[in-house]
């Protein structure tokens, strides 16, 4: 016998939905009621199954007042597959905001979906792609999928995945792959074995694993800190590896591909080009200036591929965000400290500054080993103006750029290593020393190394009280804490990072928890010993640029302290976001600059470059990259202090003012210009045609089907103290489950009490319980199967019977379940999808002669209360009376079934519009009969009755 797709069924004790994806031999079920996770398959030829009709309630079964809106909401909130437009909606445990749609709208016009998120840091991109992801899944336009990101980032996407949007994905790196692979078949691949998966960048990218991802790469990609895949031809490497991967993958012509970045233009050019070249080759040749009439159609176009907001172009359409605001002065620039060295670290700058001059002034550009000599000087003084911990190790160990073969690869390392510059956002930021001994390049090796071993040790004794940088640290820190903050200190360095923790904890005391988090741990424990701070009242985290690119830390901090400068204003700005960012549970949040007064370096690189990014950003609510020429300036401003003479205020001599005096203000205009050029240009890429506020009403209309965040506070207020819990507390609440019934707390398996709250963002050790939180969903699941089986005790019944003033004749509630198909059809091909709503119907009268209220009017009957007895018996005669004449309006119900029907085809098409999709067709049909899930008569309390 063949089973029509969205009839019920009878099968292995239990009833079903029958999904469309069935066929003749193969029936794939989901239980009624269910969710996605207990989908099972039927052979035919292996199993009965029977045709099921859903049985009528029992008018024995009994209720109280609260029985009808207990299972109206267990129904509402067990519901996975949404009738709207979105499919995805009733299955993700995130409220988007209605600007985070924006991308989805952009995707689902596009076939393939292209796609570059650039989005401000911390707006929610992952969001934004993960709903695409979580659509096209739910729509069964895809059934594979794979995330390509930097290997810190992996298990932050895997926990964003599961928490939210409930996909378990597999962690495809160099330590997990071979366990992976051991449960592959035979030539299998571990990508063809796993449909979810997150992949290491930079392990895939290889020779070696390049050629079977490509063969076997799921239909749908996306690449976090894509940033760092483009390629400007400058150099080869890792980059070019990645480029070349990324680009192989964006040649296959039915692969969809979103491309996720807070930085997609590094100010080089060539490479934004080539970012976009992802999303079509043609875009490689774009003018550098897209602003102006004449580049119109060229920003049209690219804008149909590309959204960039800034948290400023959010703000302009929603009244309330959930961004914090960032304390600035009346200027509107952050605030920042300053420090002065101790008279003994001053006597050490000097000496080294003038043995790095002796080493480097007699050498030239274009000499290996005089390029080797420069980076090892500059490598001493920056890790001078670090901490004494880093000078000491830097002093005692090999430069990095030691090893290298050509003035170029010199040049290359030192710029990343040691000046911040030509560092690859998107690559982890190097935090390891760069070493300063050189002594195989010289006669006298032996010398040097013996000078520089003593300015190692002079270096260790000024560590502690000697160290007036740290001491005026600790001073700040408590200040933080004193507000009630929870700062982050980022270091430059890990000797610095370990040494300032170190201290941290001798000088504020055991009350304070501190943890210094550096590129020597491994992504998980990292994430562990961030969580594990987390659990503090007061804390201090204490980490290097390993955490300052895509790691999410707002939910247990608030502030940041810039301890150490880093020299590319990006790079402060990527800090900046792990806190100051979407979901960020306190108002305000803090950003605090801190710089040596004396040591001239910090004050230069403040003056030309931190603070002019900081007034754009603060101007124009932008964070626009420097120009490459900020590479040369930087260069000058360290060659003016190691070919020049005096230290202090007087070590940049005149070689740097004559730079800046004639390139100095050009790269300043060029900033500019590239600034207004960005902005002119972001509008359209800011998809303000986008109708966001019509989607928005179909996302309430989402979640009014699927159940509010208010729907979920009455819900499970109402089922707890009806199964003999316990609720205290107002916002944050605790939950007392000691009394309730065994199987519930096993199925709720949360413990015996747990603190929760109703809205987001919540504070630490609190459970945010939405719709789809395990907690909702297994207390909706439990409620619901236990009101449908006859056999099992439940607190909300099918049946009820109510006597109230409240209404001046018999009524009858009808709590019902309506199913659809809804049919996509695109360039001839049908995609048919099974859907579910709960609504309430209710009539005054009797069933041969109804009197229809409108659908507010049903809704406010949930609300009202008993106000006298009614005996047994009399309850049951009534509600037989009621469920006998289903019959006689069931033609009714039907039709208001199609006529929701055809309200949902609206929706769909209203959405179709508002993202200007073309060539997409909807039909929805209703599965008749209709589901009667529960009948609740209201009856009009007697004149002269006495209240009970």
């Amino acid at each position: 016998m063949t089973f029509a797709s969205g009839s019920l069924v009878k099968a292995r004790g239990r009833e079903w939905v029958v999904l469309p994806e069935s066929d003749d031999d193969l029936l794939l079920l989901k239980p009624l009621g269910g969710t996605e996770e207990e989908i099972a398959g039927i052979y035919l030829l292996l199993e009965t199954v029977e045709p099921a009709h859903f049985s009528l309630p029992d008018p024995s079964d009994l209720g109280d007042y609260r029985s009808a809106r207990m299972l109206r909401n267990a129904v509402r909130l067990g519901f996975r597959n949404s009738a709207g437009p979105f499919r995805c909606f009733g299955s993700i445990a995130v409220e988007p905001r209605p600007y985070q749609l924006v991308p989805l709208l952009m995707g689902l016009k596009l076939d393939p979906i292209r796609l570059l998120i650039a989005d401000d840091v911390g707006v929610g991109k992952t969001i934004e792609a993960c709903l695409i992801l979580k659509e096209l899944l739910a729509r069964g336009e895809i059934e594979r999928f794979t995330v390509l990101c930097p290997a810190h980032l992996a298990e932050q996407w895997q926990g964003e995945l599961s928490r939210k949007f409930h996909i378990n994905a597999e962690l495809v790196l160099p330590g997990s792959v071979r366990k992976l692979e051991a449960h592959c078949n035979f030539n299998e691949s571990v990508f063809e074995k796993y449909p979810y998966t997150i992949v290491s960048l930079d392990y895939i990218k290889s020779d070696r694993h390049r050629n079977e991802f490509l063969r076997t790469c799921p239909e749908m990609v996306i690449v976090d800190e894509a940033h760092g895949c483009a390629f400007s031809g400058a150099r080869r490497g890792g980059r070019h590896q990645r480029h070349r991967l990324i680009k192989e993958l964006s040649e296959s012509p039915d692969r969809h591909m979103i491309f996720v970045t807070a930085t997609p233009h590094s100010g080089n050019e060539d490479a934004f080009r080539s970012l976009l070249a992802f999303l079509k080759p043609k875009f490689m040749d774009l003018s550098s200036d897209l602003s102006g009439s004449h580049n119109e159609h060229q920003r049209r176009e690219l804008a149909q591929y590309m959204v960039q907001r800034t948290r400023g172009d959010i703000e302009h359409f929603m009244t309330e965000t959930a961004f914090p605001k960032r304390m600035v002065d009346k200027d509107g620039m952050e605030p920042e400290e300053h420090y002065v060295l101790h008279p003994e670290y001053k006597k050490l700058f000097e000496k080294v500054l003038e043995y790095a001059r002796g080493s480097v002034q007699k050498t030239t550009k274009h000499d290996h080993r005089s390029r080797v000599r420069y980076w090892s000087a500059l490598a001493l003084l920056r890790s001078l103006a670090s901490s004494p911990a880093a000078a000491a190790a830097t002093l005692r160990n090999r430069a990095i750029v030691a090893d290298t073969v050509s003035v170029q690869e010199a040049d290359e390392i030192g710029r990343r290593t040691v000046l911040d510059l030509d560092l690859e956002l998107g690559d982890e930021a190097p935090d390891i020393i760069p070493g300063g001994e050189i002594g195989e390049f010289t006669d006298d090796s032996e010398a040097h190394r013996k000078k520089l071993l003593g300015f190692a040790r002079e270096a260790d004794k000024l560590k502690g009280e000697a160290d007036y940088k740290l001491d005026k640290a600790i001073k700040l820190v408590k200040q933080f804490l004193k507000d009630g903050y929870s700062p982050i200190v980022f270091c430059r360095f890990i000797d610095t990072a370990e040494y300032v923790a170190a201290e941290f904890r001798i000088k504020l005391g055991k009350q304070i928890s501190i943890e210094a988090v550096t590129g020597l741990l491994p992504p998980a424990e990292r994430d562990f010993r961030v969580q594990e701070l987390g659990k503090s009242p007061k804390r201090i985290l204490v980490c290097t640029d390993c955490l300052s690119e895509g790691i999410n830390l707002q939910q247990h901090f608030d502030a940041v302290m810039h301890y150490d400068l880093s020299w590319n204003p990006m790079r402060h700005e990527q800090r900046a976001g792990r806190v100051d960012r979407f979901g960020q549970p306190k108002p305000n949040v803090k950003i605090l600059t801190y710089y040596g007064r004396d040591n001239g370096i910090d004050t230069k690189v403040l003056e030309v470059l931190l603070r002019k990014h900081s007034r754009i950003r603060s101007t124009l609510g932008i964070s626009v990259p420097v120009p490459a020429k900020a590479n040369e300036v930087i260069e000058a401003l360290m060659e003016s202090l190691l070919m020049g003479q005096g230290v202090g205020d007087q070590m940049l001599l005149s070689g740097f003012e004559e730079y800046m005096a004639r390139a100095g203000n050009n790269l300043f205009t060029q900033w500019e210009e590239a600034s207004d050029r960005e902005k002119r240009s972001r509008t359209m890429f800011a998809q303000e045609t986008i109708k966001v506020d019509e989607v928005a009403r179909e996302l309430e209309e989402s979640r009014a089907a699927s159940g509010t965040g208010t729907d979920v506070e009455a819900f499970v207020r109402d089922a707890i103290e009806a199964h003999k819990g316990r609720i205290s507390g107002t916002e944050t609440i605790t939950i007392d489950l000691s009394e309730t019934p065994r199987a519930l707390r096993d199925s709720l398996n949360s413990g015996d009490k747990l603190k929760a709250q109703f809205t987001f963002p919540v504070p630490d050790g609190v459970e945010y319980l939405f719709r789809t939180n395990p907690f909702v969903e297994n207390l909706a699941s439990y409620v619901m199967d236990t009101a449908l089986d006859p056999l099992a005790e439940s607190a909300a019944r099918r049946c009820g019977v109510i006597r109230t003033s409240r209404i001046n004749a018999r009524t009858t509630l009808l709590l019902l379940r309506f199913r659809y198909h809804i049919t996509t059809i695109k360039e001839q091909k049908e995609n048919k999808l099974l859907a579910e709503e709960c609504h309430l119907l209710a009539y005054r009268g009797s069933p041969s002669s109804p009197e229809w209220l409108s659908e507010d009017e049903a809704i406010i009957l949930l609300e009202l209360k008993p106000e006298s007895n009614i005996p047994g018996d009399q309850s049951q005669h009534f509600l037989r009376t009621a469920i006998d004449g289903f019959k006689r309006i069931e033609d009714y119900i039907n039709i208001v079934a199609a006529r929701r029907g055809e309200e949902l085809l609206k929706s769909h098409t209203r959405v179709r519009k508002a993202a200007g999709m073309k060539g997409l067709k909807y039909k929805v049909e209703p599965k008749l009969p209709v589901d009667l899930l529960g009948v609740y008569l209201f009856l009009p309390t007697p004149k002269g009755a006495d209240h009970a």
